[in-house]
C-alpha cells in the first residue's frame, strides 16, 4: 500500500482543468488516508461546475487505483463555505494601502483587445468622477505605456517605492517603462512574479477608488498567481464574437470562481463593424454570442464594442478614444461599461457589509 506523500506526489501530475497548474499546488487535495480497506482522498472544491468536479474526480480514483497495492479508492467532496482553499506556500490574498477597490480585466486569450479594454474602462470611470490607477501586469508584451503615452521616467521616494506616471487622470504603471522598445522579456516565473509583486504592493498609488489590472492573455500560472496574491473586487472578461474566443470565456469566469472573485461581466469587443460609405452594418466575426454566453454563465453582459479605426489609432498614438473624443459614440459605450461596472462594484460591498 503507497503512503500518503507517494499518493500525493502521483496526484500532482494531475493538472486543474483548463489551466498548467496542477491540483494539489490549487489547493484541491484536503487530506489522504490510507486503511487495509483502501484509500480515501478528501477533495475541496470550490468550483460549482459540475463538469469540472467530475473530471477531477474520475482523474484522481484513477489516478490512486492505478498504484500499486490500492484494493479501492473513495472519493469525499468537501466544498468551503467562504474562502477558496490556498495552494501551498500562498499567503492569503493582500489588500493595498490607500486603494479601495482592485478590478481584473482579463481575456481567455491574446488578440481580442484585452488592453484597449482596460486603458478606456479605467479612463472611463475616471470620467465619472473616480480616481483611478492602472497596471499592467503583462510582463513579456506589455502595451500600457504605448497606449497611455510616456511624458517622463519613472523615479523612486527615498525609501525605494515606485513612483507611477499620471496622464489622463489617471495613474498607470508597466514594464515598458523600464525596457526600450527593442528589448524582449526572457524571464522565468519567479522573476516574473516578483515583478508583479512589486508593481502591486511597491508602488506609491496614493489614494485610489479603483485600480485596474490588465492582466495578461489567457488563464496559467502567472494571472492565478496575482488573482491569489491581491484582494481583487472582480473580473472584467474580454472576448470577440468569435466561437474559439467565447470557449476561452469559459475558462476565465472557472478561473476567478476558483479563488471567490466575482466576475463583474463580459465585454465583447470587435461586435460588428459600421461601413463609413453604405453605413451598413457588417458582423465580421459573428455576434451576440458574448451575451448569450454571459447569460448562460450567469453572469452580467456589460456591452458590445464595434471595430472603429479611432479605437485602433487612439492607442497606436498614445491617445485613447475615451480621452481623446469623449463625445464618440464608443466613448459613450465604455462610459456605460464603466457605470456598469462601479455598480457592480457598489453592489458587492453593499453585500459584503450587510
Amino acid at each position: 500500500m503507497p503512503s500518503p506523500n507517494e499518493i500525493l506526489a502521483e496526484l500532482k501530475k494531475i493538472k486543474y482543468p483548463g489551466f498548467t497548474r496542477d491540483i494539489v499546488s490549487f489547493g484541491i487535495i484536503k487530506d489522504i488516508e490510507v486503511a487495509h480497506a483502501g484509500v480515501t482522498v478528501s477533495l475541496a472544491m470550490a468550483s460549482a461546475n459540475p463538469e469540472v468536479v467530475e473530471k477531477i474526480v474520475a482523474e484522481v480514483k484513477a489516478a490512486v487505483a492505478a498504484m500499486p497495492g490500492v484494493p479501492a479508492v473513495n472519493i469525499q467532496i468537501e466544498r468551503p463555505a467562504q474562502s477558496a482553499p490556498r495552494a501551498a506556500g500562498i499567503a492569503q490574498p493582500r489588500t493595498i494601502a490607500g486603494v479601495k477597490h482592485i478590478v481584473a480585466v482579463a481575456s481567455g486569450k491574446g488578440g481580442v483587445g484585452k488592453s484597449t479594454v482596460a486603458v478606456n474602462l479605467a479612463l472611463a470611470m475616471h470620467g465619472l468622477g473616480w480616481r483611478v490607477g492602472l497596471m499592467d501586469a503583462d510582463v513579456y508584451g506589455p502595451s500600457v505605456a504605448m497606449m497611455v503615452g510616456v511624458e517622463k521616467a519613472v523615479t523612486v521616494t527615498p525609501e525605494r517605492r515606485i513612483v507611477p506616471l499620471e496622464r489622463y487622470g489617471i495613474r498607470y504603471i508597466s514594464m515598458a517603462l523600464f525596457i526600450n522598445d527593442e528589448t524582449a522579456v526572457i524571464w522565468r516565473g519567479p522573476m516574473v512574479t516578483k515583478l508583479e509583486t512589486e508593481f502591486l504592493f511597491n508602488v506609491e498609488w496614493g489614494e485610489l477608488d479603483c485600480l485596474v489590472l490588465d492582466l495578461p492573455p489567457g488563464t496559467g500560472d502567472a494571472q492565478l498567481t496575482i488573482t491569489q496574491r491581491v484582494a481583487l473586487d472582480g473580473g472584467v472578461i474580454v472576448t470577440t464574437p468569435n466561437e474559439l474566443a467565447l470557449l476561452d470565456v469559459k475558462r476565465g469566469v472557472a478561473m476567478f470562481e476558483e479563488v471567490h472573485v466575482p466576475v463583474l461581466g463580459v465585454v465583447e469587443n470587435m461586435s460588428y463593424y459600421v461601413c463609413r460609405k453604405c453605413n451598413h452594418r457588417h458582423e465580421i466575426f459573428g455576434h451576440g454570442g458574448g451575451a448569450a454566453l454571459a447569460r448562460s454563465l450567469n453572469v452580467p453582459f456589460l456591452g458590445e464594442l464595434p471595430l472603429v479605426r479611432e479605437l485602433r489609432e487612439g492607442g497606436d498614438n498614445a491617445r485613447p478614444i475615451v480621452a481623446a473624443n469623449p463625445a464618440h459614440p464608443v466613448s459613450a459605450v465604455f462610459k456605460s461599461i464603466a457605470a456598469k461596472v462601479i455598480e457592480g462594484l457598489d453592489r458587492s460591498e453593499a453585500q459584503h457589509a450587510s
